[in-house]
């Protein structure tokens, strides 16, 4: 069955994750992305490690869904060709540094002049504007500049300390797809395309302010260094593993009172009222922490179930997998790639109901579609002979 995105064009001139991520999200929707790579080597996650079959498992992971087409944009007949690909497109996402496209030729006039509806989308590191815009940018630096490092040492006199996951490119990426069917929709009911701007930073500052940046929204009330938090994370060791437990409202901390067996918590001073209990969090947790430490994962699981308090076991990777909920929710697939064989991904998150999204093709070796995506443009075979012997696109 069609996506809901089913009859989108886009064309993709982005590499590494935040733009890849987001225009694959969109090609699992439906959409038609077409991924124009550098001809020599391609998107640099190609060459990334975890590899089998000539694939790499960050581009695996971050390009499915999509057509490959390489094309030299140095050259006049590169710039000439992704611009024809650009008058049947709905939507032109790049990531090049400010600038980049100007030189190239492809910036939004250049391709408005194509397709005037267009939808372009420009996303960036620090943004268009300002002293750091043309500053190289990747994950870390963004961490660092937003004050999310800051939010993860739990206090300004802490040492910073960087997320394990590259949340900065996953979390623009997932903003740029929803900003794209935004415009799209806005597209829809004028007639006009329209560009759209997104940076690294905004979109994780974007992120923080609704709870991690809570202090600095009374302005003249701001504190001039963050209250530290707890020393203890959620995360508390039984006597076989991990679980978490985390209670908010009045209700469940009396049930875990009564889940952990100590009702003489509830007659504490420190933890009266739910501003108390996160002004006295370290000795909180200290204390639950001290109870749960004498039984197993399974005990106190069912124990606290049982009685209403939010809490789970704490996974693996390989456990995660094979867990009952994510089972239950069919969230992870498998199926059969041409040359780096069976592989294991997540699929697409949001559920329509109407019209589903899918895997709809596995991603492709770089270029695998050059001569299939000229031809849709009317590109004759002797032309795309032509800039095959050239070097404009791949020999393959």
């Amino acid at each position: 069955m069609p996506g809901p995105l089913d009859g989108i064009r886009i064309v993709d001139v982005t590499s590494n994750v935040a733009g890849p991520l987001g225009t694959m999200i969109l090609g699992d929707q439906g959409a038609d992305v077409i991924k124009v790579e550098p001809i020599e080597g391609g998107d640099a996650t190609r060459g990334s490690a975890q590899r089998r079959g000539g694939f790499s498992t960050s581009f695996l992971n971050n390009n499915r869904s999509k057509r490959s087409i390489a094309l030299d944009l140095k050259a006049a007949a590169g710039r000439r060709a992704l611009l024809k690909l650009c008058e049947t497109a709905d939507v032109f996402v790049q990531n090049y540094r400010p600038g980049v496209v100007e030189r190239l030729g492809i910036d939004e006039p250049a391709v408005r002049a194509v397709k005037p509806d267009i939808v372009y989308v420009s996303i960036s590191g620090f943004g268009e504007i300002g002293p750091y815009a043309k500053k190289p940018v990747y994950d870390p630096i963004i961490q660092a500049y937003s004050g999310l490092a800051t939010v993860q040492a739990g206090a300004d006199d802490v040492r910073p300390r960087m997320l394990r996951t590259i949340l900065p490119d996953k979390l623009t990426a997932i903003t740029a797809s929803q900003a794209i069917t935004a415009a799209l929709l806005a597209r829809a009911r004028t007639g006009k395309g329209q560009h759209v701007r997104l940076s690294m930073l905004e979109a994780v500052l974007a992120f923080l302010w609704p709870s991690d940046m809570g202090d600095q929204t009374f302005i003249g009330d701001e504190p001039a260094t963050q209250e530290k938090a707890s020393a203890t994370d959620l995360v508390y060791e039984v006597s076989d593993g991990w679980i978490t437990v985390a209670v908010q409202t009045n209700a469940q901390w009396v049930a875990l009172t009564e889940a952990l067996g100590t009702p003489e918590w509830l007659e504490d001073a420190r933890f009266k009222t739910p501003a108390l209990r996160q002004k006295n969090v370290a000795a909180r947790l200290a204390l639950t922490q001290e109870v749960l430490r004498g039984g197993s994962a399974e005990y106190w699981l069912e124990r606290l179930t049982q009685a209403g308090v939010p809490c789970a076991p704490v996974l693996t990777r390989f456990q995660v997998v094979k867990a009952p909920q994510v089972e239950a929710l069919k969230a992870v697939v498998e199926f059969d790639h041409p040359k780096a064989g069976r592989l294991r991904q997540m699929r697409n998150a949001a559920r329509f109901a109407g019209t589903p999204a899918a895997i709809r093709r596995a991603a492709p070796a770089l270029g695998e579609h050059s001569a299939e995506i000229l031809a849709e443009a009317g590109y004759s075979p002797e032309e795309i002979a032509g800039l095959r012997a050239d070097g404009v696109i791949n020999k393959g």
